[in-house]
Parts: C-alpha cells; sequence; structure tokens
C-alpha cells in the first residue's frame, strides 16, 4: 500500500517539473533563436523482488524488480534550428546551419542563435543588455554608421568597402554540452571558429522552435497525469485512514 503512495507522489512531482519546463518554452514561443527544452524522466532505484522459503530462507527465487519511484532525470535542448523569418532590420543576423553568434559578456565568452543586435553608444553591434557581439579577431565589432553591407560570410563591410568586421561563428562538435545561461545565453568549452562555413544571414531572424500547439498537446497530457495521481493519492489517504482509524476498533 505505501508503495503507491511513494509511486504516485513522485510521479506528481516529477509532472510539475515538466510543466514548468513546457512552460518556459511556451512563454519563449516569440523569442528569436530560443532552443526548446524536455525533461524525462527515470526510476529512482531499482529493487529486486525475491520470493524465500517458508522455513528454509536459504532457498530464493528472483521474482523481478521493482522501481517504487520516478524522478526527473534531466532535460535536453533541442538545438534544431527554427524557421528563418525576413525582418529588413539593419541589425538583424540569422545563422542558417549549425553555430552560434559568440558575444562577450560580464561573465565571459558566451553563445546564442539570437541575432537581434543593436549599435552601443561607442558604436559597437551588441546584442540589448547581455554584451558586445565578436569578430573574428576576438574583438567587438564597431559601426560607423548604417550605411555598411553583410556578404553570406558574416564580413560587414563600409559605404566605401573597407572591412568592419567578421561576425564570429562559433561550433561545438557535441552542442549537448553547452551549458545553458539566462536569456537564451550557453556557455562551453571546445567551440572552434566556423567562419565562413556557415551561412550568416542579414535582415533575418531565426524563430524559436518551440511550437505553441505542440507544447499545449504536451502541457494538457502532463496535466492530466498530475490530475490523476492526485485523485489516486487522496483515494490511498482515504484507505489508509480506515485501516487506522476502524479496522484497528475490530474485536
Amino acid at each position: 500500500m505505501y508503495q503507491g503512495l511513494y509511486e504516485l507522489t513522485s510521479g506528481m512531482l516529477t509532472q510539475q517539473r515538466n510543466l514548468n519546463t513546457i512552460s518556459n518554452n511556451m512563454a519563449n514561443v516569440e523569442t528569436a533563436g530560443f532552443k526548446k527544452e524536455t525533461m524525462t524522466a527515470s526510476t529512482f532505484q531499482e529493487e529486486m523482488v525475491i520470493r524465500t522459503g517458508r522455513t528454509d530462507r536459504n532457498t530464493t527465487a528472483q521474482l523481478g524488480s521493482a522501481t517504487p519511484i520516478v524522478k526527473a532525470d534531466r532535460t535536453y535542448t533541442d538545438f534544431t534550428q527554427g524557421s528563418l523569418k525576413e525582418t529588413d532590420a539593419k541589425y538583424d543576423f540569422a545563422i542558417s546551419g549549425k553555430g552560434f553568434f559568440a558575444v562577450r559578456t560580464s561573465a565571459g565568452v558566451q553563445y546564442t542563435r539570437n541575432g537581434s543586435f543593436s549599435v552601443s553608444e561607442n558604436g559597437t553591434l551588441r546584442l540589448e543588455n547581455i554584451g558586445d557581439v565578436l569578430g573574428t579577431d576576438g574583438n567587438p565589432i564597431k559601426i560607423d554608421n548604417e550605411n555598411f553591407t553583410v556578404d553570406d560570410y558574416g564580413r560587414i563591410r563600409s559605404s566605401t568597402g573597407r572591412l568592419l568586421g567578421q561576425i564570429r561563428i562559433v561550433g561545438f562538435q557535441d552542442a549537448d554540452s553547452l551549458t545553458k545561461q539566462d536569456n537564451g545565453m550557453y556557455s562551453g568549452q571546445g567551440g572552434q571558429d566556423i567562419s565562413g562555413g556557415t551561412k550568416v544571414l542579414h535582415g533575418y531572424l531565426e524563430q524559436s522552435n518551440a511550437d505553441m500547439i505542440s507544447q499545449m498537446t504536451e502541457m494538457m497530457s502532463s496535466q492530466r497525469a498530475l490530475q490523476s495521481a492526485a485523485q489516486m493519492l487522496k483515494m490511498y489517504d482515504s484507505v489508509i485512514e480506515k485501516a487506522v482509524t476502524d479496522v484497528g476498533n475490530v474485536r
């Protein structure tokens, strides 16, 4: 009986974690470059179930295993590219293919797929409230005015043809090794400069790869599982209360 309590309670906690993940995806459906997350669950511990003899306890037979507790295992990030939307905005950029923009933040260099940039007061290309966008030389890119052009390799030139800088694109062999930070940023080691090997689109933004309809479907499924577990838990509580108050008084 008590095993059922463990299973239902742990299941409710796991579904609550899953709902938090889904809610975050839904809140960022309109966030440029956002990558949706998926939570997976696993058993906390497997316990071997055995049968022993009534008199000879040395004679045992394995019946199988039981897993009384379910837990949230880990959250995976889906780095699938989102759709590319043409904005014609002067400071919007998108990566067509693999890789991340490199941004110098207060916590060091971090990476993002969000190319909704602007220009700071000192003329550097910047991700608002995050930091300066880095070029292939490792320094922020300075833009004199809005009369500039960008080629497919992210090279920014002035109206006279002078090279102002090339947007640095960093690739990772295993994107799952990246650690998620705030505001759609990621940190990690082992990135390689793949500038020139990945197409950069000027006047485009990569949309979030989280789909509202699929997220709502997952949310409703998780909510139903949570509600069912809660109802069953009430039934268990009622049965235990009966056992304690009524059964114990039987003479």
